[in-house]
């Protein structure tokens, strides 16, 4: 069997993962053309990528209201991986006031790049900058008193916004806070940023605040600015709230008895410390892995060299290439290397009664999967139906036990093979909503060449996942490949798109319950003041 098991893993040749690094885009226009002659357009940008041919919205900026040369406060955060050709799209749409989102909206033209060639076309901006590794937040809270009334007939409608000064001289906008109407004491909402988009990560670092008097027409009034560090913001004041004059340069230079245009104030200035998954891994988390495949009779008689469980003696199916493409990654972050196996659908002897549970519990490495699947072939009936949530519901007691376990810390992957459009859909998902609430993460590659369309339900990502009683999952655990789209690909891309998402659904699970790698030193400072 062993020789079986190295003649798929040489024909699979696994290839480590490219280095991973993250790259902050931000993005700005000029000199967009007006398509309605009586107003300026209301401008956002979307940000697509391209993903085997097919354009997929990433994520999209506000909206700016009437101008034509908008500089947007979304940044868009991609990974870059250096081996890779990630192709960008960016739209620049019109969206009016009361249309229905992009639906109504009117299209300006796009701009196709590189992620690695960034560079500046006929409307837009777009400036990369690699992030420094740091991924702290800090979370802040501003307000003001007596500002000056810009507006005849009401109050000033005042909003902040704060701009880090780079090294060659330009200004990057960190965050534009919403508007407060028709109020010269405003207190605006907290909001979080991280400490590469704020300062780079250099506490020292100048940033620029500028407080303006909004108006509707987009030509908003200046009403007055200040200059800060993070360096400032974070450090204590004897108690007393940290403040700022608000000048106006053109009134100091003019208005011999002139102060200022107004206080702000700082509220709120808490670090947070943001774990990375490498974090929890050097910190002692174990993966706990666990494999599950499908035996119905749709796979075929596995003696038929048309069955998907056929074993041929040089070429691995599609089975064994899913199971050791992604098991000889997850192995490495499990310190005993023994995995739960299990089979379902399949009747088995020597009653040949249906088991969704033909487990070999703790097998050794993915070659004793391998060994341990090759096996138990000629024992058994492949039979049906195709029902999951049986074997989701055995990992998720075990990752239940684990929650109550302050020792350890184990995470659980449950890995699902099958040929076909499961069977027990509503008790599927009634257990993917309870496993979300616990430390496991469900992985299922879709085997053959049957339609998988209603397992995309399963994964959240178009859209939040519920029971059949409407509870919705507490966060997506749930990732759907099909082979097939992998079939000409190597396994390294097969891996990683399988894999792509457990690394921050782990550190999701662990950072909303505040569970705190170990060996890790509590980094965090809070400061607050009441307005």
């Amino acid at each position: 069997m062993s020789n079986i098991y190295e003649s798929a893993e040489a024909t699979l040749g696994f290839i480590s993962s490219p280095c991973l690094t993250k790259v902050e885009l931000r993005v700005a226009c000029r000199g967009i053309s007006d398509r309605d002659a009586l107003s300026k357009p209301d401008p956002c940008v979307v940000l697509k990528m391209q993903s085997h041919g097919q354009w997929f919205e990433v994520d999209r900026t506000e909206v700016i209201r009437s101008s034509s040369s908008p500089v947007f406060s979304k940044i868009f955060l991609v990974d870059y991986y250096f081996e890779e050709i990630q192709r960008l799209r960016f739209e620049l749409h019109d969206i009016s006031s009361g249309t229905n989102g992009l639906r109504d909206a009117d299209f300006l033209g796009s701009m196709d790049c590189s992620l690695p060639h960034l560079h500046l076309v006929f409307f837009s901006c777009v400036t990369a900058e690699e992030l420094s590794g740091n991924d702290d937040y800090v979370e802040l809270s501003f307000s003001a008193r007596k500002l000056d009334d810009k507006d005849f007939f009401s109050k000033s409608d005042p909003f902040l916004e704060i701009f880090r000064l780079n090294d060659d001289g330009t200004e990057s906008l960190v965050h534009r806070t919403e508007t407060v109407m028709n109020n010269l004491s405003p207190v605006w909402k907290s909001f979080k940023v991280s400490l590469n988009t704020l300062c780079s990560g250099d506490h020292e670092r100048e940033l620029k605040c500028t407080v303006w008097d909004w108006d509707s027409n987009g030509k908003h009034d200046f009403i007055g600015e200040f200059q800060t560090t993070f360096k400032e913001l974070r450090v204590e004041q004897e108690g007393k709230q940290l403040q700022w004059e608000c000048i106006n340069p053109k009134y100091q230079m003019k208005k011999k008895n002139y102060r200022n245009s107004g206080v702000v104030l700082l509220n709120h200035c808490k670090i947070i410390k943001m774990y990375s998954f490498l974090d929890y891994i050097m910190g002692g988390c174990q993966i706990q892995f666990t494999v599950a495949i499908d035996f119905t009779a749709s796979n075929g008689d596995p003696r038929n060299s048309c069955s998907l469980h056929y074993i041929h003696p040089y070429q691995p199916n599609e089975y064994l290439k899913a199971l050791v493409a992604v098991g000889e990654i997850c192995q490495d972050y499990d310190s005993d290397k023994m995995f739960p196996a299990f089979g379902f659908g399949a009747l088995i002897p020597p009653d040949f009664k249906v088991g969704h549970f033909m487990g070999c519990d703790d097998v050794c490495r993915i070659q004793g999967v391998v060994e341990a699947y090759q096996n138990c072939l000629p024992k058994i009936q492949l039979y049906g139906p195709t029902n999951i949530a049986p074997i989701i519901q055995k990992v998720a007691s075990s990752a239940s036990e684990e929650m109550h376990t302050k020792e350890a810390m184990e995470y659980f992957i449950l890995l699902i093979l099958t040929d076909g459009v499961i069977t027990d859909m509503a008790d599927t998902r009634e257990a993917i909503v309870h496993a979300s609430h616990l430390p496991m993460s469900v992985i299922i590659v879709g085997v053959g060449n049957a339609d998988f369309t209603d397992m995309q339900i399963l994964d959240g990502d178009d859209g939040i996942l519920r029971s059949p009683k409407g509870e919705p999952v507490l966060r997506d655990i749930v990732q759907f490949v099909p082979f097939k789209d992998f079939k000409h690909a190597s396994p390294a891309a097969l891996a990683k798109s399988v894999l792509a998402e457990v690394p921050n659904q782990v550190v999701d699970y662990y950072n909303a319950k505040g569970i705190k790698p170990k060996c890790m030193s509590d980094y965090e400072s809070t400061r607050t003041f009441s307005p």
